[in-house]
């Protein structure tokens, strides 16, 4: 007689997504724009990251922890529209409302709307979370990169029909410094940027502004924009030129030219809307560049969050300490090569 053996189940997963900053390209990875002209975009993983842990529960309920805390009986009942909508379409109950028992939990590296790419990250991690947690064979249900960013950004922009592009996803989910060419039919093709890291993470500073803001706030107009076509498309037309003028130098190591060209991008981009910027951060952006930094722009859409400069590294001492002055807060960063990974604990 054989001896029935027991079927492996997961018991927690903790899964890990950095967050991004991007060099150049911004907003041509959105649909409006890359289905007609074809996006181009240069963006990194760093080591800031979205960790989400998920466990067999006790209770028969979903138990969610995050700046919230949640406990449902039913997957319509969750608040967090992420959370919800992942738990509906990737969990095992499709065709019902009753959830199993799980208990999840969310944290960060960072602060929330920080412009870094921090939903994406988080439901990159959450969905390549939860389609370990349920272990099914990768015939049936692929847990690769390309296959968690494809399904985060099914989420967020098809499914809650956020404005945002696809950047966010790709570069969580791949980690790294690539370039992301976004193909009219949706296909995102990811190539690494030959650059030594160590020598760019020299260069680099990243400050946040402690300004909050939500990208929705700038993006849904600035899409309207694009669809009419007109100036803005032009303007993304001239970033995306740019992101590719990016990737030239970097990889041929003229570092201070693209710092230069860092300058001459910001001042683009801030025409794109009056929500871009703002005093504080026009302030801060001048007393760095007078303090030694070539040029530098602030990440994600706008209004706030993080401001990434360029500098020599004998200028970070004078730049931190006069931005501290002002009120911004230096983190420290390296690049992150790994993309969204998981440890599997029975």
């Amino acid at each position: 007689m054989k001896r029935k053996t027991k079927k492996f189940e997961v018991t927690m997963i903790i899964s890990r997504a950095p967050v991004r900053i991007t060099f150049a390209g911004g907003d041509t990875d959105i649909k409006s724009y890359y289905e007609k002209n074809e996006g181009f975009l240069i963006a990194c993983g760093i080591n800031k990251y979205t960790t989400v842990i998920l466990n067999r529960g006790y209770y028969d309920y979903t138990h969610l922890k995050y700046s919230q805390e949640e406990k449902v009986n039913d997957i319509y009942e969750i608040k967090h529209n992420i959370f919800r909508e992942c738990l509906y379409y990737y969990g095992k109950w499709k065709t019902w409302h009753k959830p199993e028992p799980i208990e999840i939990v969310s944290m960060a590296d960072y602060p929330v709307g920080c412009g870094l790419g921090t939903s994406g990250s988080f439901t990159v991690a959450l969905i390549k979370g939860l389609l370990e947690y349920h272990n099914k064979p990768d015939d049936v249900c692929p847990k690769d990169q390309r296959t968690v960013a494809e399904h985060a950004c099914y989420i967020e922009i098809d499914v809650l029909k956020e404005p945002i592009g696809k950047q966010d996803q790709y570069a969580s989910a791949f980690g790294g410094i690539n370039s992301y060419t976004f193909h009219k039919d949706g296909y995102v093709e990811v190539k690494p940027v030959k650059v030594d890291p160590v020598e760019l993470n020299k260069r680099l500073l990243l400050f946040d502004t402690l300004i909050p803001r939500k990208s929705s706030d700038v993006l849904t107009n600035q899409v309207k924009e694009m669809e009419a076509g007109g100036e803005v498309l032009d303007k993304l037309n001239k970033v995306k030129t740019m992101a590719k003028v990016t990737q030239g130098l970097l990889e041929h190591g003229k570092f201070d030219m693209w710092g230069d060209l860092l300058n001459s991008y910001w001042n683009t981009r801030k025409t794109f809307s009056n929500k871009i910027s703002n005093p504080k951060i026009d302030e801060a952006y001048e007393l760095a560049r007078k303090n030694g930094a070539l040029g530098g722009k602030l990440q994600g859409a706008g209004g706030g969050g993080f401001l990434m400069f360029y500098a020599r590294e004998k200028h970070h001492e004078s730049i931190i300490k006069a931005l501290e002055r002002l009120g911004l807060k230096h983190m420290p960063f390296e690049f992150d090569f790994k993309g969204v990974h998981s440890y599997t604990i029975q």
